[in-house]
Order: structure tokens, then C-alpha cells, then sequence
């Protein structure tokens, strides 16, 4: 994988990339005063309150809160996460995305060379479909096709192919030179045992291509149509540069097409149940790889949509599966997210269930499934005897670590009373136990302005004002809630021209980044005529903050301790200074 992007990259795309035309090409604003408006475009709403600041390239929403920078949008609207998002504005201003080194890397990837891959792997997913209708055995595939319950439609919506029985069909078509073959190789679309010598990896399969987020081919999946064929039923591409099993799912790209808006997604396990349900009408379920429910997977989902309902067999791997899928989802449990499971009947799986009671009867099941938290004490319990003491003791082991990953303090409560009742104690006794820490809890649910956070939020918004109040790295020392964070911002405003976007953009994935983005947000009432004197004047009340801070701890040292010939200057330093105030 490669390296991380660096920093400088990131602000500098931030400073080439203008919010304002950004968000006009997608969504459209109108001239609102120095700013721009228009209805959000991540709520229903009739009367706008989404803002885009030229100024400070930062847009907010006054009705859902939505917020951020040219990256956070892109994130939010086209749903791509932040390499991808990152790729696409890179890509838009023709600029290729950097990965600091690492000795662990291998040759950075140029956004040309991505570029390629992607038209070559689109050339060969065409080719496959022309192989469909064209080839030989084209009817005998069409006649598996309807076999199976699919239709035309359906196999042209998710690009549905025929690799050719033929050894070196692709090779011969795509292999036009020693680079076309070597990346044909790293594509992992053909083979090679004896060099020089290639054939196609896949042969004589229904191929399903597999479409990242922004809808480029990045892999296939192959199917064999002969129970007798040597060789596994499915055939995954390995890895490649531009294909990781664990970040994809296959059909979500195709579910976002067909739905505006996606209010639950169906976990699935394989292709052919996924355009099964979608023949069906249900177009709304996606697949892994060949791989369990990862982390990432499950970000991605809940990304998308805020229910995700897992389906699977009801048989031993069916619920091992949904256990894996459940212990990487816990972290991702917030506020308003829903994580569901079904289990089929034995023997059956969505593409046989659908096709033999349909769409009604199959969503029908989605009433009787298994939420979470009871799934989670279902399958702890099962080789736990609840009425010894030990048993209670080992279930309170085992479920503890789990409910601490849930983020959600409504569903750590839920979890906490139904684990009290299971062992006889009560909510509040094991709540002691839990270490879940809420930092930013208490700044989303009461937001007191403070002086330190009036000097952040007005620096934020207006970095300009770093320039008007000395640059003191000392104060970072002091044990003075936020100090060291308004230093770090002022120290980035100072070191060149930067907006509100990019001072905030150094901070994602931090603790600080939410507080931050409310600061950036709030409404200060601040008129510019005032702003500088505002600002100087908060600087000031923090600044003899510190300098009182630091002047009551040299004056405990002296009585305790002593002081030093250097402390006993500063002492009187620091007396002058503030009498000087």
C-alpha cells in the first residue's frame, strides 16, 4: 500500500481547489451577501441555510450542521472516503497525488499510470459483454443467464460478461506490446508460468466486474456454470495496485445508482446474490469479497446509510460470519445507526429465497431480525451456564470489552442494562466499569464560549489575525486549557497564507478536529471593524492568564523549595509585566 499523503499536498490542493465553484458545478449557489446559499444538499429542505465562505473555503449548513472544507464535501456528497476523495480533487486540477516514502514501500503509483488501468480494466469488462452476445457459447451463457432468473436488464446493469473458454483470448486482444503484457500481468488478468509465455486468468466463466465507489472497474469476479469444471466455483482477482479486497464491496456502486437515497443496505455474501435480489427489485444489497465484513466495509456502509441489515445462512459459518461482521461494526455504532441481522432457512440462500417467494415475502423477513444487542448476548450465552456464578463472572468478562467499543452512549446503557439482568447486578454498578471517554460530549451538547475558545474560534475563522498578537511558544508550556492549540494554529497561520479549511484540514482524525469545526462554525457577531481589537483584547485576558499561572507556581517553589538565580529574575520579570497591565 502506499505511503501517506503529505500534508503540504493536502493544503496546497486545499488552496488550489475553489470551494465556491466546487459546490456551484454540484449543487448550484446563489449570491448571498459575501457568501453563497442554496438548499443542503445533504437534508430536504425548502428555504436555504446551507453557506459556502469564500473567504474562509469552508461551507456549513445552519439546518443539519454539515460542515468542512472541498474534502469534506466531496466525502459527504459523492460518499468517497478520504484518499479517494483527495484523488478526485487532485484529479480535476490534473495533479498527481504524492505518498511520502517509506522503506517498507514499494514504487509510488502516478495518477497516469492509475488512469491507465482503469480504461484497461473498463476495456476488458467490455469485452467480456461483447463476449455475452457474440461468442460461440454466447447462448449456452444467455440460456444460464435466464436460468437463473436474470434478465437482460439486469446483466447490462451490472456489466455482466463472458470470459471465453479460449486460453489467450484477452491477451491477444489487450497484449499489444511488452508494456500492454506487463500490465495485463499486474492487473492479474492473465498468467504467466513459463516467460514469455501468457494465458488468461480467467477462462470459460460468467464474470462479474467489480466497481469501486466512484464506479471503475477495479476487479472481477468469476463464476463457473458447470458444477463439473475443474476448479473453484468463484475465481477472485488477487490483489493489484488498484484493487483491495477488504475497502470494496461488490453492488454498492450499482445500489447508489439506483437509489437516491439509501435508508438500509443488505449485506449479502455473493455475487449472484446480489443481482438476484436486484432482479427482484431489490436493489438496495451488496457483497464482500471473498473476505469477512471489515472494519473498513462497515465504515463505508454506515457512510451510505444508517441501517445495515446482514443477511447469511443460518448455519454455523452464516453465524460466524455475522459475529466477525458484528465485533468490526461496534466502534461504528453511533447515535442513530441500526445494525441488524437474518438468518436463512438451511439450504437456502437470497438468491434461492427470492426466487421462490419474491420481493414482498423476502423484505417481510427484515420484520423478524435479530437487532445487535440481542445477537450479541445470544452468542456470548451459548456455551455459558448463566445460573452458576462463574458463568456470570466469565459473561461479564467477555461482554465488558465489547460494549466499551460502542461510541453511542444510548447503546452502551442498552447494552449495560440487558448484561445487568443477564447476571443479577445493575446498570449503574457496572457502569463503574466501563473506561469509555467522552471528550466531545460535553462541548456538542452545551457550547460555552470562553475566552479560549473565543481566541481559537477567531483565529480559525479569520487567520489573518495571527499577525496581531506576539508569537509566544513559551505560553504552550503553561497548564492553561487550549494554550498549546491556539499556539499550533497560530503557528501554521503565521508560516504562510492559509483559510479556515486548511488550518482545520491539519487536525482531521484528531480529538481537536471536532470542537474545532463547531468553532468554525459559530457565530461570533463580531463586525470586521472590530475584529482585530477583539481578538487582542482576548489574547491579552489568556496571555496574564498564563503569566499569573506561571507567577503563582515560581511563588510556591520559593516558599517551598527556593529559587533559582534565572527564577528569581523571572519572578520580577513577570511582576513588572503585570503591573505594567
Amino acid at each position: 500500500m502506499a505511503g501517506k499523503i503529505p500534508r503540504s499536498f493536502i493544503d496546497d490542493l486545499l488552496a488550489r481547489t475553489d470551494i465556491v465553484d466546487l459546490i456551484d458545478g454540484k449543487v448550484g449557489l446563489k449570491k448571498a451577501g459575501k457568501d453563497y446559499q442554496a438548499c443542503c444538499p445533504f437534508h430536504n429542505e425548502k428555504s436555504p441555510s446551507f453557506t459556502v465562505s469564500q473567504d474562509k473555503q469552508f461551507y456549513h449548513c445552519f439546518g443539519c450542521g454539515a460542515h468542512g472544507n472541498a474534502i469534506s464535501f466531496m466525502m459527504e456528497f459523492e460518499k468517497l472516503e478520504f484518499v479517494d476523495a483527495i484523488e478526485e480533487l487532485a484529479g480535476m486540477l490534473n495533479l498527481d497525488v504524492p505518498r511520502e516514502n517509506a522503506s517498507n514501500q514499494g514504487p509510488q503509483v502516478s495518477t497516469e499510470q492509475k488512469r491507465s488501468d482503469y480504461e484497461l480494466m473498463m476495456h476488458v469488462a467490455k469485452f467480456y459483454q461483447h463476449q455475452l452476445k457474440h461468442h460461440a457459447k454466447s447462448s449456452q451463457v444467455i440460456e444460464y443467464l435466464k436460468g437463473r432468473g436474470l434478465s437482460g436488464e439486469t446483466a447490462k446493469q451490472f456489466m455482466i460478461g463472458y470470459a471465453p473458454s479460449e486460453w489467450d483470448s484477452v491477451c491477444k486482444t489487450f497484449a499489444k506490446n511488452q508494456d500492454s503484457k506487463k500490465q495485463l500481468l499486474e492487473l492479474k488478468l492473465a498468467s504467466e508460468k513459463t516467460a514469455g509465455r501468457q494465458f488468461d486468468f480467467f477462462r470459460d466463466r460468467l464474470m462479474f466486474p467489480i466497481r469501486d465507489k466512484r464506479g471503475r472497474v477495479i476487479a472481477f469476479g468469476g463464476r463457473v456454470m458447470n458444477s463439473d469444471d475443474n476448479g473453484p466455483k468463484y475465481l477472485n482477482s488477487p490483489e493489484t495496485r488498484i484493487f483491495h479486497k477488504g475497502f470494496e464491496l461488490y453492488g454498492l456502486y450499482e445500489a447508489k445508482q439506483a437509489n437516491k437515497k439509501l435508508d438500509q443496505i443488505l449485506v449479502v455474501e455473493g455475487y449472484m446474490d446480489v443481482v438476484a435480489l436486484a432482479e427482484k427489485g431489490i436493489n438496495y444489497a451488496v457483497a464482500a469479497l471473498g473476505t469477512a465484513t471489515t472494519p473498513e466495509h462497515i465504515h463505508t456502509l454506515f457512510r451510505t446509510t444508517d441501517r445495515i441489515i446482514c443477511c447469511y445462512d443460518g448455519d454455523r459459518a452464516g453465524r460466524d460470519a455475522a459475529w466477525r461482521a458484528l465485533e468490526n461494526a461496534l466502534p461504528y455504532l453511533n447515535h442513530g445507526k441500526a445494525l441488524e441481522f437474518v438468518f436463512l432457512p438451511d439450504g437456502e440462500d437470497p438468491d434461492s429465497l427470492v426466487q421462490k417467494e419474491g420481493r414482498e415475502a423476502f423484505e417481510l423477513r427484515y420484520d423478524d431480525a435479530t437487532d445487535f444487542s440481542a445477537y450479541l448476548f445470544d452468542r456470548l450465552a451459548q456455551e455459558i451456564n448463566l445460573t452458576t456464578d462463574a458463568g456470570k463472572s466469565k459473561l461479564l468478562q467477555q461482554a465488558l470489552p465489547l460494549i466499551e467499543k460502542v461510541p453511542s452512549d444510548f447503546y452502551q446503557e442498552n447494552l449495560l442494562e440487558k448484561l445487568a439482568r443477564l447476571i443479577g447486578r445493575t446498570r449503574a454498578q457496572l457502569q463503574k466499569k466501563i473506561n469509555t471517554p467522552k471528550q466531545q460530549q460535553g462541548l456538542a451538547k452545551k457550547f460555552k464560549v470562553t475566552p479560549m475558545r473565543r481566541a481559537i474560534g477567531l483565529l480559525l475563522q479569520h487567520p489573518e489575525l495571527a499577525t496581531e498578537v506576539p508569537f509566544q511558544p513559551e505560553l504552550g508550556q503553561m497548564d492553561v486549557p487550549g494554550i498549546k492549540l491556539f499556539i499550533q494554529l497560530q503557528q501554521s497561520a503565521l508560516n504562510k497564507q492559509i483559510t479556515t479549511a486548511q488550518l482545520l484540514e491539519q487536525f482531521r482524525e484528531t480529538p481537536e478536529y471536532a470542537p474545532l469545526a463547531k468553532l468554525a462554525t459559530w457565530q461570533h457577531q463580531v463586525n470586521s471593524e472590530s475584529l482585530v481589537g477583539e481578538f487582542k483584547s482576548t489574547f491579552n485576558f489568556i496571555e496574564d492568564q498564563c503569566l499569573n499561572l506561571r507567577l503563582e507556581s515560581l511563588l510556591i517553589k520559593e516558599k517551598t523549595q527556593g529559587l533559582s538565580k534565572a527564577e528569581k529574575q523571572e519572578y520580577s520579570l513577570l511582576t513588572l509585566a503585570l503591573k505594567g497591565k
